[in-house]
């Protein structure tokens, strides 16, 4: 059971790995279009230099930007040629029929991958089958299509398990906190979470009452003892 950070925000990325949770980081190109423009390539370097800053050794996510086979693998590379000094540099790609070809190809280099977009059982074992390392199913997505997203992911753990495949299951497109609850029951190896809601799985009113209770009652005890 881990948490992954969701983000390219060097700020986001920094408060969380001060607080040692976090076991690996996802981005895609939506993310990282939100950051300052300038070269991506860049970007990312500077992303590893905060997580070896903690001495970290996490996954790291990145992926293409190409709907073309022959240009997502070319993307690949390039982010290996750049970022390959760091070990866990995983490459997303999205699933599809031609994508198949890409995860086979990347695999066959040596490369690893990070199967995205998946939003049913199916595409999820045809991920595995193609070779990927990972397979990442959004739940909020899949529950906008009136499917019980939760369910899915119990149905691809299942099966990886029974068959006892070294795939692991991320589940992103978080939205609530309800979201990162229900996935980790639901059996998933890794759910990644944007950056806000994690302060907020730390909170509860009555840890704030708790709290102030005790530091008062102490606080009184101290006062009339002086």
């Amino acid at each position: 059971m881990k948490l992954f950070i969701d983000s390219a925000n060097l700020t986001e990325i920094d408060e969380a790995l001060q607080r040692g949770f976090p076991r690996g980081i996802t981005t895609n190109p939506s993310i990282l279009s939100r950051e300052e423009r300038g070269d991506f390539r860049e970007h990312l370097k500077r992303i590893i230099g905060v997580i070896e800053k903690y001495g970290y050794d996490i996954p790291l996510s990145v992926e293409v930007f190409s709907t073309r086979p022959e240009e997502m693998v070319a993307q690949a590379e390039d982010f290996v040629r750049h970022l390959g000094h760091y070990p866990q540099l995983n490459i997303k790609v999205p699933i599809g029929w031609d994508e198949l070809a890409v995860i086979r190809e990347l695999r066959r280099r040596d490369i690893k991958v990070n199967c995205t977009c998946c939003m049913s059982y199916n595409q999820a074992i045809m991920a595995a089958l193609a070779g990927a390392n990972y397979v990442s199913l959004f739940f909020g997505r899949i529950k906008d299509l009136g499917y019980d997203a939760a369910h899915v992911v119990r149905q691809v753990r299942q099966t990886f398990r029974e068959r006892n495949w070294p795939v692991e299951i991320i589940v992103g497109s978080i939205r609530h906190i309800m979201d990162v609850n229900e996935a980790l029951q639901a059996g998933a190896d890794i759910v990644t979470v944007p950056p806000g809601f994690f302060k907020q799985m730390t909170q509860h009113p009555k840890t704030d009452e708790a709290v102030k209770q005790f530091v008062g009652d102490f606080s009184k005890w101290l006062g009339r003892s002086s």
